[in-house]
Protein backbone atom coordinates (compact mmCIF):
# COMPACT_ATOMS: atom_id res chain seq x y z
CA UNK A 1 0.00 0.00 0.00
CA UNK A 2 2.83 2.31 0.83
CA UNK A 3 4.15 1.94 -2.81
CA UNK A 4 0.91 2.61 -4.29
CA UNK A 5 1.00 5.91 -2.24
CA UNK A 6 4.16 6.90 -3.48
CA UNK A 7 3.34 6.08 -6.92
CA UNK A 8 0.30 7.98 -6.74
CA UNK A 9 1.90 11.28 -5.27
CA UNK A 10 4.46 11.25 -7.99
CA UNK A 11 2.23 10.89 -10.47
CA UNK A 12 -0.12 14.07 -8.94
CA UNK A 13 2.95 15.71 -8.60
CA UNK A 14 4.05 15.04 -12.40
CA UNK A 15 0.56 16.45 -13.89
CA UNK A 16 0.92 19.77 -11.10
CA UNK A 17 4.37 20.86 -12.61
CA UNK A 18 2.80 19.96 -16.31
CA UNK A 19 -0.02 22.35 -15.92
CA UNK A 20 1.75 25.16 -14.22
CA UNK A 21 4.45 25.24 -16.85
CA UNK A 22 2.08 24.73 -19.82
CA UNK A 23 -0.24 27.95 -18.85
CA UNK A 24 2.38 30.94 -18.31
CA UNK A 25 3.48 30.40 -21.85
CA UNK A 26 0.06 31.13 -23.73
CA UNK A 27 -0.97 34.73 -22.31
CA UNK A 28 2.56 35.73 -23.02
CA UNK A 29 1.96 34.53 -26.83
CA UNK A 30 -1.43 36.47 -27.12
CA UNK A 31 -0.29 39.88 -25.88
CA UNK A 32 2.77 39.59 -27.77
CA UNK A 33 0.67 38.69 -30.90
CA UNK A 34 -1.82 41.70 -30.63
CA UNK A 35 0.30 44.47 -29.93
CA UNK A 36 1.79 45.06 -33.57
CA UNK A 37 -1.12 44.59 -35.30
CA UNK A 38 -2.49 48.22 -34.07
CA UNK A 39 0.26 50.54 -35.16
CA UNK A 40 0.98 50.33 -38.65
CA UNK A 41 -3.09 50.91 -39.24
CA UNK A 42 -2.36 54.14 -38.06
CA UNK A 43 0.91 54.81 -39.64
CA UNK A 44 -0.61 53.99 -43.06
CA UNK A 45 -3.89 56.98 -43.03
CA UNK A 46 -1.55 59.84 -42.39
CA UNK A 47 0.64 60.75 -45.71
CA UNK A 48 -2.50 60.26 -47.62
CA UNK A 49 -5.00 63.03 -47.42
CA UNK A 50 -1.81 65.20 -48.09
CA UNK A 51 -1.51 64.66 -52.08
CA UNK A 52 -5.01 64.60 -52.73
CA UNK A 53 -5.39 68.04 -52.44
CA UNK A 54 -2.54 68.94 -55.34
CA UNK A 55 -3.78 69.92 -58.90
CA UNK A 56 -3.90 67.77 -62.28
CA UNK A 57 -2.75 69.71 -65.09
CA UNK A 58 -2.79 68.00 -68.24
CA UNK A 59 1.09 68.94 -69.67
CA UNK A 60 -1.08 70.52 -72.69
CA UNK A 61 -2.94 73.16 -70.67
CA UNK A 62 0.30 74.10 -68.59
CA UNK A 63 2.21 74.83 -72.15
CA UNK A 64 -0.60 76.56 -73.24
CA UNK A 65 -0.62 78.61 -69.74
CA UNK A 66 2.95 79.00 -70.13
CA UNK A 67 2.88 80.12 -74.03
CA UNK A 68 0.62 82.41 -73.99
CA UNK A 69 2.23 84.59 -70.53
CA UNK A 70 5.43 84.44 -72.93
CA UNK A 71 3.33 85.74 -75.95
CA UNK A 72 1.12 88.10 -73.65
CA UNK A 73 4.48 90.05 -72.17
CA UNK A 74 5.84 90.21 -75.52
CA UNK A 75 2.98 91.94 -77.38
CA UNK A 76 2.58 94.62 -74.54
CA UNK A 77 6.21 95.54 -74.94
CA UNK A 78 6.38 95.13 -78.36
CA UNK A 79 3.30 97.21 -78.44
CA UNK A 80 5.36 99.95 -76.15
CA UNK A 81 8.06 100.13 -78.55
CA UNK A 82 5.27 100.64 -81.53
CA UNK A 83 3.60 103.35 -80.04
CA UNK A 84 7.37 105.05 -79.55
CA UNK A 85 9.13 104.31 -82.68
CA UNK A 86 6.33 104.01 -84.77
CA UNK A 87 5.91 106.76 -87.48
CA UNK A 88 2.46 105.54 -88.88
CA UNK A 89 -0.55 106.53 -86.58
CA UNK A 90 -1.56 103.69 -87.87
CA UNK A 91 1.09 101.81 -86.71
CA UNK A 92 0.89 103.29 -83.01
CA UNK A 93 -2.35 103.09 -82.42
CA UNK A 94 -2.22 99.57 -83.12
CA UNK A 95 0.34 99.24 -80.31
CA UNK A 96 -1.27 101.00 -77.98
CA UNK A 97 -4.28 98.69 -78.35
CA UNK A 98 -1.68 95.70 -77.98
CA UNK A 99 -0.28 97.33 -74.55
CA UNK A 100 -4.37 97.60 -73.29
CA UNK A 101 -6.01 94.45 -74.32
CA UNK A 102 -2.64 92.28 -73.41
CA UNK A 103 -2.35 93.66 -70.33
CA UNK A 104 -5.97 92.86 -69.24
CA UNK A 105 -5.55 89.33 -70.96
CA UNK A 106 -2.33 89.05 -68.78
CA UNK A 107 -3.93 89.77 -65.85
CA UNK A 108 -6.50 86.95 -66.55
CA UNK A 109 -4.25 84.46 -67.28
CA UNK A 110 -2.11 85.34 -63.93
CA UNK A 111 -5.43 84.96 -61.76
CA UNK A 112 -5.95 81.37 -63.70
CA UNK A 113 -2.30 80.57 -62.64
CA UNK A 114 -2.64 81.48 -58.83
CA UNK A 115 -6.00 78.82 -59.31
CA UNK A 116 -4.34 76.31 -60.90
CA UNK A 117 -0.75 76.50 -59.12
CA UNK A 118 1.05 77.56 -61.81
CA UNK A 119 4.29 79.75 -61.89
CA UNK A 120 4.16 81.98 -64.75
CA UNK A 121 7.16 83.05 -66.93
CA UNK A 122 8.77 86.52 -65.94
CA UNK A 123 10.58 86.66 -69.54
CA UNK A 124 9.32 86.51 -73.01
CA UNK A 125 11.02 83.48 -74.55
CA UNK A 126 13.53 83.53 -77.19
CA UNK A 127 11.83 83.85 -79.68
CA UNK A 128 9.85 86.94 -78.99
CA UNK A 129 13.54 88.07 -77.48
CA UNK A 130 14.81 88.37 -80.60
CA UNK A 131 11.43 89.88 -82.44
CA UNK A 132 12.29 92.71 -79.75
CA UNK A 133 15.89 93.15 -80.89
CA UNK A 134 15.93 92.93 -84.17
CA UNK A 135 12.58 95.70 -83.81
CA UNK A 136 14.73 98.14 -81.47
CA UNK A 137 17.63 98.42 -84.14
CA UNK A 138 14.98 99.92 -86.51
CA UNK A 139 13.04 103.15 -86.97
CA UNK A 140 10.98 104.69 -89.66
CA UNK A 141 9.21 102.92 -92.55
CA UNK A 142 11.59 99.50 -92.19
CA UNK A 143 10.22 99.40 -88.11
CA UNK A 144 6.30 99.70 -89.44
CA UNK A 145 6.69 97.22 -91.99
CA UNK A 146 8.62 94.65 -89.43
CA UNK A 147 6.40 95.21 -86.53
CA UNK A 148 3.06 94.68 -88.69
CA UNK A 149 4.53 91.55 -90.20
CA UNK A 150 5.02 89.86 -86.44
CA UNK A 151 2.14 91.08 -85.25
CA UNK A 152 0.34 89.10 -88.13
CA UNK A 153 2.57 85.89 -87.86
CA UNK A 154 2.39 85.96 -83.88
CA UNK A 155 -1.46 86.70 -84.10
CA UNK A 156 -2.48 84.15 -86.31
CA UNK A 157 -0.06 81.63 -84.03
CA UNK A 158 -2.35 83.08 -81.25
CA UNK A 159 -5.38 82.28 -82.57
CA UNK A 160 -4.44 78.65 -83.76
CA UNK A 161 -3.41 78.07 -79.78
CA UNK A 162 -6.41 79.46 -78.50
CA UNK A 163 -8.68 77.99 -80.57
CA UNK A 164 -7.32 74.57 -79.91
CA UNK A 165 -7.26 75.06 -76.52
CA UNK A 166 -10.58 76.49 -76.32
CA UNK A 167 -11.75 72.57 -78.20
CA UNK A 168 -9.58 70.55 -77.30
CA UNK A 169 -8.36 71.06 -73.58
CA UNK A 170 -8.82 69.21 -70.82
CA UNK A 171 -9.29 71.60 -67.82
CA UNK A 172 -12.58 73.63 -68.04
CA UNK A 173 -11.08 76.48 -66.59
CA UNK A 174 -8.44 76.69 -68.73
CA UNK A 175 -10.72 75.93 -72.09
CA UNK A 176 -12.94 79.01 -70.79
CA UNK A 177 -10.34 81.37 -70.61
CA UNK A 178 -9.09 80.76 -74.20
CA UNK A 179 -12.52 80.70 -75.18
CA UNK A 180 -13.45 84.16 -73.72
CA UNK A 181 -9.54 85.75 -74.96
CA UNK A 182 -9.77 84.29 -78.12
CA UNK A 183 -12.38 87.03 -79.69
CA UNK A 184 -10.18 89.61 -78.83
CA UNK A 185 -6.83 87.83 -80.60
CA UNK A 186 -9.29 87.45 -83.71
CA UNK A 187 -10.17 91.18 -83.64
CA UNK A 188 -6.18 91.72 -83.45
CA UNK A 189 -5.63 89.54 -86.54
CA UNK A 190 -8.41 91.16 -88.67
CA UNK A 191 -7.32 94.47 -88.04
CA UNK A 192 -3.22 93.96 -88.48
CA UNK A 193 -4.47 91.88 -91.54
CA UNK A 194 -6.22 95.13 -92.81
CA UNK A 195 -3.06 97.61 -92.24
CA UNK A 196 -0.92 94.75 -93.75
CA UNK A 197 -3.08 94.51 -96.92
CA UNK A 198 -3.07 97.69 -99.15
CA UNK A 199 -7.00 96.83 -100.68
CA UNK A 200 -8.28 97.10 -97.03
CA UNK A 201 -6.98 100.81 -96.25
CA UNK A 202 -7.67 104.35 -97.56
CA UNK A 203 -4.67 105.07 -97.75
CA UNK A 204 -1.36 104.60 -100.02
CA UNK A 205 0.35 100.81 -100.22
CA UNK A 206 2.36 100.18 -97.62
CA UNK A 207 4.63 97.35 -98.96
CA UNK A 208 7.71 99.47 -99.97
CA UNK A 209 9.11 101.94 -97.99
CA UNK A 210 7.23 105.14 -100.28
CA UNK A 211 3.75 105.11 -98.50
CA UNK A 212 5.00 106.06 -94.78
CA UNK A 213 6.95 109.14 -95.95
CA UNK A 214 3.97 110.60 -97.43
CA UNK A 215 1.42 110.02 -95.06
CA UNK A 216 3.94 111.83 -92.43
CA UNK A 217 3.40 115.08 -93.37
Amino acid sequence: MSKFKIYSTGIVAIALSLATGCTPTTPHDQTTSEAPSAVPVQATESPSPTTSGQNNLSSLDKKFITDAAQDGLAEVQLGQLASQRGTSDVVKQFGQRMVQDHTQVNNQLKQLATQKSVTLPTTIGRTNQQALRRLSALSGAKFNRLYINEMLQGHEKDVFAFQNEAQKGQDPDVKAFAAQALPTLQEHLQQVRAIANPGSSTSTPTPTSTPTPTSTP
